[in-house]
């Protein structure tokens, strides 16, 4: 099966003049109908990978090539919600950006609220709303578009461990269970363990200008056992990679 988007040596800088920034530097992988994860220092382009994926960001030297019409979800490390519009407003605004109608636009929201756990909170504000319960809003905002792969930054990171441990259960029943349009999930963290427990693939990255160091495939059955010997192999494995 082709890859749905294809990085083939990609550099990208910022700056101009003399002031400029190598920040990735010759970055090539494939993402395929799998999980991956971006794992490396801060500062060395995990994000901006993300951004060059959806077509946000453009590349200064190689090639991103797709297959097909490839649509991306982004969901943001906070959750960027407007404050003076409710939970329904919050989710169907993207749709509504796009020219559908109100009412399909409602539906759809009200589906994708359903499935990260928020029927009941439609009428609600952002303010009277937990940490966590503003990221299922913004999850469900993401996946509202109907994406093909869910490009995520740091999703969990300032989420308290049980709240962020509910939801990456969550986001891999939703994706296993094929219930969305979501082929792929691309995801950058920091967390080791939470990329052992979480891809079928991770992308270790250098210090900038940023290269791949490695690329890990995880073959445990899911759901994976955290005490379990090969999970804490894994884990001691990429910490060398990274470290």
């Amino acid at each position: 099966m082709p890859a749905l988007v294809s990085l083939v040596n990609v550099v990208k800088s910022f700056g101009r003049g003399g002031k400029v920034l190598r920040v990735l530097d010759g970055i090539s992988f494939d993402v395929g109908e799998e999980f991956i994860i971006i794992l490396g220092p801060s500062g060395c382009g995990k994000s901006t990978l993300l951004r060059i994926i959806a077509g946000i960001e453009g590349v200064d030297e190689g090639e991103v090539r797709t297959s097909g019409n490839i649509v991306c979800g982004f969901v943001f490390q906070s959750p960027t919600l407007l404050p003076w519009l409710t939970v329904l407003d919050n989710v169907t605004l993207p749709l509504l950006a796009k020219g559908i109608n109100k009412r399909e636009a409602r539906e759809r929201a009200l589906k994708y609220l359903s499935l990260v756990g928020l029927h009941g909170f439609e009428d609600f504000y952002p303010h009277e709303l937990s940490g966590g319960m503003k990221q299922r809003v913004n999850i469900a905002r993401a996946l509202v578009i109907e994406p093909t792969i869910l490009l995520m930054d740091e999703p969990f990171s300032q989420l308290d461990p049980l709240t962020a441990e509910a939801l990456r259960a969550e986001i891999l029943d939703l994706w296993l269970s094929g219930v969305t349009t979501v082929r792929s999930i691309v995801m950058v963290t920091h967390n080791v363990e939470e990329a052992v427990l979480m891809a079928d693939k991770i992308i270790t990255l250098t210090p900038r200008p940023a290269k791949i160091s490695k690329i890990v495939e995880v073959r445990m059955p899911r759901p994976r056992d955290r005490r379990s010997k090969e999970f804490q192999e894994i884990v001691d494995m990429i910490y060398e990679y990274v470290s």
